[in-house]
């Protein structure tokens, strides 16, 4: 069913919102999915954090101008199926990658991330990025790791004078 101008500029308007605020966009080909593929991919899509959207090219091509994801401007041909991270920058790449094992007719066209667009073999990469947990985990144990060591220094003299004690106290039993 076509859209009316009241309709089309609604989309473009949510679009927009959404691309001012998400971390990274993957446009993907989704020709021969079925409704029940559809609705696991939106069900999955919710519950990753992911607004995944069908749209015409030229309304998403308005709605990103202005944005990090203009530079997709150019690649918008073809039926394609929007997906934006909203939460962390490689959840839309994670939902995608992984929904495309399970359906062959579900192919990534191209990745968008920091005003950049790559190719769809990218999205192994933004697939791979930690989510906001994880990153804070590994910043954690870099920032803890100098005390840790400092620690182990520190404590290292007492621990060879027990070790050394205990050997000599081992040598008396012993004879």
């Amino acid at each position: 069913m076509a859209l009316n101008l009241a309709q089309k500029k609604e989309v473009v308007a949510e679009l927009a919102n959404v691309a001012a605020k998400a971390h990274s966009l993957v446009a993907a080909e989704y020709a021969g999915l079925t409704v029940e593929q559809f609705t696991q991919l939106r069900k999955k899509a919710r519950q990753g954090g992911v607004y995944l959207k069908v749209a015409k090219n030229t309304l998403v091509s308005r709605a990103v101008e202005g944005t990090d994801y203009a530079c997709v401007q150019s690649a918008l041909v073809g039926p394609l199926l929007y997906a934006f991270s909203k939460e962390d920058p490689g959840a839309a790449g994670r939902l995608i990658k992984d929904f495309a094992k399970a359906n062959d007719r579900l192919k990534p066209k191209l990745v968008a991330i920091g005003g950049k667009a790559y190719p769809a073999s990218h999205i192994d990469v933004l697939a791979s990025l930690p989510t906001r947990e994880q990153a804070l985990s590994m910043l954690l144990s870099v920032l803890v790791q100098p005390a840790t060591m400092l620690v182990r220094v520190l404590a290292e003299p007492a621990s060879q004078l027990a070790r050394a004690t205990n050997a000599v106290a081992q040598q008396k039993q012993a004879a």
